[in-house]
């Protein structure tokens, strides 16, 4: 384990980093250790056996494949490790299991190849499940996550070769998921334990276990109709017609099948083949077959085929359901009409994700109807109502009625919600935005009780391989159960290392001892700061957008192939790098700081412009395409309020990402000017304007 430079040392060359708030820009070094408060340093605690085994230089412990080699320098063990690892992503078995001794001697981390190999058998239907060598691993290993990961994967395959009862004696796992969920409650219905409707379908999730329990639970009559029924329209909602169509299965039998077939081919077609139903499966069939229409070209139209053929021959609650579709698809092509089919669906029970489309489609609505507004909120369940963004809205309603009284309850409650409501409802009391105060530093103690932490190192030490996908989840697991004195000082070890998303995303897990300096850390000694203002582009806004976009990994790599720190698409990087004249790029140098800076900062400078000067337009644009939020804008009726058409963004991840980005950039300027800020006003307003060509990539 890396020692500190002296206390006294630090507190001289360093002090002031907590304190951002009044610097004109980011300064603190990406390298720097923690500022620390003073306080005797006490030793590092004596790690127990199982800890010590999995400290530097220590084997893991766990079970062998082969005999493993008395003794095995750490640059052959950690080769054979990185070999190993290369052979599991390559299926490459039994090369794999030619490593696993020689790699398992590797530092810290040596069990993960032993867990690679163990997990392939035990994932593998074909073969059997080597129980004695799951019980030691599990027994042994000192990497409690790895553990827990093999009783996960164990548990899986137990159920699905039917060992009813390996699976109950293995319990539950920390990180649980889906699959582990519904094989532990397939188990436990099948051994005569009590499982209720309510627990399968919270757990369900459209995976192989899940389907196995549902389809048990279904025969046997614990899951019925009606639970089955919302599932399915549910999934329909997200387009998954896969999914959608096992389950189906599970509520209709063939005959009924081959109609669920053709009306989701052609709804209109086969309902012209149609009577007025008369029996559960057939009220169900045609209510699916009226509301894929609402995903017809002409929804009008639609419309008035349905209230002259069908409207009377199907229930009230059907059919009010059915325009409730109709307004969901409206409101996703942001159509000025969609409010019209939602004020249709009465009382229909909606899932929470078309509940909030109808709120969204009466704030696009100009003037604004507050008390329609307030009507869709309160249609939400009570748990949907307490999320801070419904609180924040009915406030607004509340106060759009009249009643400011109860509207500053609203916002009063979210007072210290360190968000993007958090910060308008403030707003909305009058309040200037504030940062929270700074609290005592952690000491050297902590940081050393934090370093020396095995689990924590042994996560840094995936960091430093850079496996990012073992790294991250040994970090958090070694968080579990940590106070937020821990939880600071791991934060303040993830930033000695450079590992800035896990500076942030730790000192996030916080409830009482709120840490800027940590949550909004803003690293690179000022040079991302240096590259805004080259172009004259707002420094916070920019820190704002990398926070969202990579949490400061300049290698971080997305989904699609976005790279860097701004997270910057190939092709994107290649226009940019010629529009402003790069010559040196080539695509390899996208993750280099100053290139992956220079090009994104450009980029951004490009979409600020085309888009009016508006920050929050050009956040929108460079996540969804600078297109998109053209065309969003087309739709209007009349000018909305930034928030309002923040909220009202049609794609989830760019709504998301354009209200954190636009509150980071809040709380950032503040940490850099020492001053307070508007939210309100760097949203601004959006009015209409007609749709064009942005000419950008």
């Amino acid at each position: 384990m890396r020692g500190l430079p002296a206390l006294g040392a630090w507190l001289a060359l360093f002090g002031g980093l907590t304190g951002c708030a009044g610097a004109e820009a980011p300064s603190a070094s990406a390298a720097q250790p923690p500022v620390l408060a003073q306080a005797a340093v006490t030793p590092a605690p004596q790690l127990s056996p199982s800890a010590a085994a999995a400290a530097p230089g220590a084997s893991s412990g766990t079970v062998s494949m082969a005999p493993t080699p008395p003794r095995v320098p750490p640059q052959i063990a950690e080769q054979a490790l990185v070999d190993a690892r290369e052979a599991m992503q390559k299926k490459q078995w039994t090369r794999l299991d030619e490593l696993v001794p020689t790699a398992s001697a590797t530092p810290l981390v040596g069990s993960y190849a032993q867990y690679w190999a163990l997990r392939q058998r035990v994932t593998n239907p074909t073969l059997p499940i080597p129980q004695a060598e799951l019980q030691q691993f599990m027994a042994t290993n000192s990497d409690d996550y790895l553990a827990d990961r093999i009783k996960a994967d164990w548990i899986v395959a137990a159920a699905r070769a039917g060992d009813y009862a390996t699976v109950n004696q293995l319990g539950p796992v920390v990180n649980s998921n889906a699959s582990v969920d519904c094989s532990r409650l397939m188990a436990q219905h099948l051994t005569g334990q009590a499982v209720t409707e309510q627990q399968a379908i919270q757990a369900f999730e459209p995976v192989s276990a899940c389907w196995s329990m549902l389809d048990q639970l279904v025969e046997h009559k614990v899951v019925g109709w009606g639970a089955l029924q919302f599932e399915l329209r549910a999934i329909l909602e997200t387009s998954k017609t896969g999914n959608a169509q096992r389950m189906a299965a599970l509520m209709f039998d063939g005959a009924h099948m081959r109609s669920y077939a053709a009306l989701m081919k052609d709804p209109r077609k086969w309902l012209a083949t149609q009577k007025a139903p008369a029996t559960r499966e057939q009220r169900e069939l045609v209510t699916l077959a009226l509301s894929r229409l609402a995903r017809g070209k002409d929804r009008v139209e639609a419309e008035s085929y349905i209230e002259k053929n069908w409207a009377s021959k199907v229930a009230r609650q059907d059919m009010q359901w059915v325009w409730g579709q109709f307004g969901l698809i409206a409101a996703l092509n942001v159509e000025a009409q969609a409010v019209r089919w939602y004020r249709r669906s009465g009382s229909a029970p909606m899932t929470d994700y078309n509940h909030a489309w109808e709120v969204r489609s009466e704030l696009r609505q100009t003037p604004i109807n507050w008390k329609e507004v307030d009507r869709a909120i309160l249609k939400m369940t009570a748990e949907q109502q307490a999320e801070p963004v419904w609180v924040y809205w009915r406030g607004r309603a509340m106060a759009g009625q009249g009643d400011s009284g109860t509207a500053r309850k609203f916002y009063a409650s979210l007072r210290n919600e360190l968000s993007f409501y958090g910060q308008l409802a403030v707003e909305e009391l009058g309040e200037p935005l504030s940062l929270p105060p700074a609290p005592v530093p952690v000491t050297q103690a902590e940081f050393d009780q934090a370093q020396a932490n095995p689990d924590l190192q042994r996560a840094i030490k995936l960091f430093r391989l850079g496996w990012r996908p073992e790294a991250v989840p040994e970090w958090n697991f070694a968080l579990r159960g940590m106070n937020d004195r821990q939880l600071r000082a791991a934060a303040e070890l993830a930033r000695y290392e450079q590992i800035y998303d896990r500076v942030v995303n730790t000192s996030l897990r916080t409830k009482d001892e709120i840490d800027f300096s940590q949550r909004f850390v803003a690293p690179f000694e000022g040079r991302v700061t240096e590259k805004a203002r080259l172009i004259d582009l707002d420094p916070a806004w920019v820190y704002g957008l990398i926070r969202q976009e990579s949490r400061f990994i300049t290698d971080a790599r997305s989904r699609v192939g976005a790279s860097g720190l701004m997270q910057l698409m190939p092709a994107t990087a290649r226009w940019v790098a010629k529009k402003i004249g790069m010559t040196d790029f080539t695509p390899s140098s996208v993750n280099d700081f100053d290139t992956n800076t220079i090009l994104g900062t450009s980029y951004l400078d490009m979409v600020l412009q085309k888009l009016d000067g508006s920050q929050l337009l050009a956040t929108a644009g460079y996540n969804a395409g600078p297109g998109r939020p053209v065309q969003w804008r087309s739709k209007l009726t009349g000018t909305v309020e930034g928030a309002v058409f923040a909220e009202t963004i049609p794609f989830t991840e760019t709504r998301l990402y354009v209200k954190h980005v636009m509150s980071n950039a809040v709380y950032y300027s503040m940490m850099f000017t020492g001053q307070s800020q508007s939210l309100k006003q760097r949203l601004g307003t959006v009015s209409p304007q007609a749709a064009r060509q942005v000419a950008l990539p």
